[in-house]
């Protein structure tokens, strides 16, 4: 995308966020991959919506593109499943663990094998690993902690974190604008010939 290209979709999305129109500004900001909005993803994370969180995070990487966008994907996934665990829907724990999490075995099958096993367990706090879990909230703030690291270290976020200061002057200089204040400008040339008659 062009730098012109880039400061149009900057000011686009300080417009949408000033509007209150929030779910469009984070459809663009993924789409246009432009800026990544770290406070949308600490929402996301710590109500638990996994997998906006994972749609959000693919219009800037993909599990595959490095060790920091793996650590991402693979913490969301599991806590996806460790809740899923948690809330003894097992069908659901076997379908993340199948479809979402199995992708990691490529990367460390211990580690997915040990995943495996906590399906088994009556409460998967008993297992070394996870003993000081504790509840929801507090380990997806753990994760969450995980995430933000990983995002920071990312160089695919290089220049995408921060939101760029932005002059919303520069919208006059849009072609739309310029034809808005054609217009003005032609309604008080209006208005003023109407008073020169009325005198």
């Amino acid at each position: 995308m062009s730098s012109i290209s880039n400061d149009c979709v900057l000011l686009i999305l300080k417009y949408l966020h000033e509007e209150n129109l929030v779910e469009t500004a984070h459809a663009l900001e993924r789409q246009s991959g432009i800026y990544f909005n770290m406070n949308y993803v600490e929402e996301l994370v710590m109500n638990g919506e996994w997998e906006e969180t994972e749609k959000y995070l693919s219009g800037f990487t993909e599990v595959e593109d490095n060790q920091f966008s793996t650590k991402m994907f693979f913490e969301i996934r599991k806590q996806k499943y460790l809740e899923a665990l948690d809330r003894n829907d097992r069908q659901k724990a076997v379908e993340i663990l199948k479809c979402d999490l199995k992708i990691f075995s490529r990367f460390n099958n211990d580690l997915y094998r040990e995943m495996t096993l906590l399906i088994t367990l009556e409460d998967f706090r008993k297992h070394k690993s996870l003993r000081k879990y504790g509840d929801t909230v507090s380990a997806r703030a753990s994760i969450l902690r995980e995430i933000t690291k990983a995002i920071w270290s990312n160089p695919v976020f290089d220049g995408k974190l921060k939101f760029p200061a932005i002059d919303t002057a520069a919208l006059r200089n849009l072609p739309c604008h310029e034809e808005e204040e054609k217009e003005k400008e032609e309604e008080e040339e209006e208005k003023g010939e109407e008073k020169k008659k009325e005198a």
